[in-house]
């Protein structure tokens, strides 16, 4: 069940209702592997960071697609993800007072938005920000287009690639090794 997460995050996102439902998060934590959680990193930025993505999840050879809008000013990381139509499914904030998701459909089997958070926090907050929360043992290593997180027992975790984009580093797929899922990210507007 839990390596099918993004798929069903994705598919139940796309179903949703109009109701709305604000849910704070006390804890901005996310699991790395089952049993091993780990804090996220604050919210916080250098550099601006606006992205509008479309995400294509795959799990048991099954794709499903998600436009997704990221804000980073600074301060506070916004999340907003969209139907292929444009209808708003789900926002995420992440700020000093932790996280806060507004969802259209209330689905147990969905992951929590820290996980969400987690995955794109790994391809944009630099390494020295999450060295300090991992557990010991485990590594983030940044190797030119490739960012791999490496657990105790020296096995990969997750693995972040990136291309070169106007002159930028920009993660172009997520591989999940744990949960076994893949997602392909791709651009598709200017980037701050």
């Amino acid at each position: 069940m839990i390596k099918a997460r993004w798929l069903l995050m994705i598919m139940a996102l796309m179903l949703a209702g109009c109701a709305t439902h604000p849910t704070p998060d006390t804890l901005p934590q996310a699991w790395l592997k089952p049993g091993v959680r780990v804090r996220l990193p604050s919210p916080q930025l250098n550099e601006k960071l606006e992205q509008q993505q479309l995400l294509t999840g795959t799990v048991d050879g099954k794709q499903q697609s998600l436009l997704v809008l990221l804000n980073a000013n600074g301060k506070t990381l916004q999340l907003a993800g969209l139907s292929p139509l444009g209808i708003r499914l789900f926002k995420v904030d992440y700020d000093a007072a932790g996280i806060h998701t507004e969802q259209t459909i209330k689905i147990s089997q969905l992951p929590p938005a820290n996980q969400v958070l987690a995955d794109i926090m790994l391809s944009y907050w630099p390494v020295d920000r999450w060295q300090p929360l991992l557990p010991t043992g485990w590594r983030l290593v940044d190797n030119g287009m490739t960012r791999t997180l490496i657990d105790d027992a020296g096995q990969p975790v997750t693995q972040i690639d990136y291309q070169n984009q106007g002159g930028k580093r920009q993660p172009i797929a997520i591989t999940q090794h744990v949960f076994h899922y893949h997602i392909a990210i791709q651009n598709v507007g200017d980037g701050a």
